[in-house]
């Protein structure tokens, strides 16, 4: 799989000399759902303007295409499509009317077909004739996509897309951005819902202070990085652990008959059986026990507090 976006020695300082982005690297790859992570102040914005041509470069190249956002940044835009995180439209302008719009700003030919297979995708072709002030929330971020994609771009960045949504209408706007990527549209997203990433990401970005963490596929990122927790149940409520199991480092719970016992979910050897024998010679009677592994968003926070 080719890359759609190579971006290279990325810096972006602002006139405040605050270092917004600090030599990013970063390639994409055609057609996948690449989720950018990483707190407030992070740089994902800035990073997405920067790609977008809306804000200038300090320093280093970013490619769309092959081709350079500065250099030839007609070309780039045209492949771009942009859905901000702010509800950005106007008020009294029917759906129709504004999408269409949008593709006139391009230069694009007229191909009403397009648009209106465009809008049924988005569950907006019954409401082309209303105004945008009657929508909801959710439909409001509809018709955003909706004149982000109007000009047919092969690249769609979300910023923060289900900010503000509630959780049937995020589930929603998932479904619509998978059938996007079935669609051959490269999707990059910034998002503070960690499942949003799991759910939906074919890989994971992780920045901090400017800087690119970690790029990896998520089921990777999970794999490699994620802990378990093997919670074993006692019949009894242990006031201590036993000297036996002291090299265990046991979690033990006040006035609960549980212990609990980390582990790597990639390493060869968990320790698990050596402990359970241990237990039993100890004399601790079990009831049951089981395991957990670590969330993407335990591994996102282990992640930027190591940073």
């Amino acid at each position: 799989m080719s890359n759609i976006i190579e971006i290279q020695n990325l810096m972006k300082v602002y006139d405040n000399n605050y270092t917004a982005l600090d030599k990013v690297n970063l390639s994409i790859k055609k057609g996948e759902i690449i989720a950018l992570l990483g707190p407030n102040g992070a740089g994902k914005t800035s990073l997405i303007s920067n790609v977008c041509g809306i804000s200038s470069i300090t320093s280093g190249n970013v490619f769309v295409e092959g081709y350079n956002v500065e250099k030839e940044y007609r070309k780039t835009r045209d492949l771009i499509g942009l859905v901000p995180q702010e509800l950005s439209l106007e008020p009294f302008e029917k759906v129709w009317a504004s999408v269409k719009f949008s593709r006139q700003l391009f230069g694009k030919k007229r191909n009403d077909n397009y648009l209106e297979n465009l809008l049924k995708k988005l569950s907006l072709w019954d409401k082309k004739n209303q105004i945008i002030k009657s929508l909801s929330g959710g439909m409001k971020r509809r018709v955003l996509i909706a004149k982000a994609l109007s000009h047919e771009p092969k690249i769609l960045f979300l910023d923060e897309p289900t900010a503000g949504v509630d959780v049937e209408l995020r589930k929603d706007m998932w479904s619509i951005i998978k059938e996007l990527k079935n669609d051959g549209v490269t999707i990059i997203l910034t998002t503070h819902y960690i499942e949003e990433a799991e759910m939906i990401a074919d890989r994971i970005a992780v920045i901090n202070n400017g800087k690119i963490l970690l790029v990896d596929k998520k089921d990777n990122l999970i794999s490699k990085m994620s802990k378990k927790t093997l919670t074993i149940y006692t019949k009894q409520i242990l006031k201590s652990i036993p000297h036996s199991l002291k090299k265990f480092n046991l979690r033990i719970f006040k006035n609960e008959k549980k212990l609990e016992y980390d582990y790597t979910a990639s390493g060869n050897k968990t320790g698990i059986t050596t402990l359970l024998s241990k237990i039993k010679s100890s004399g601790i009677e079990l009831i049951d026990v089981q395991t957990r592994q670590s969330t993407l968003e335990e591994i996102f926070v282990e992640i930027v507090n190591n940073d």
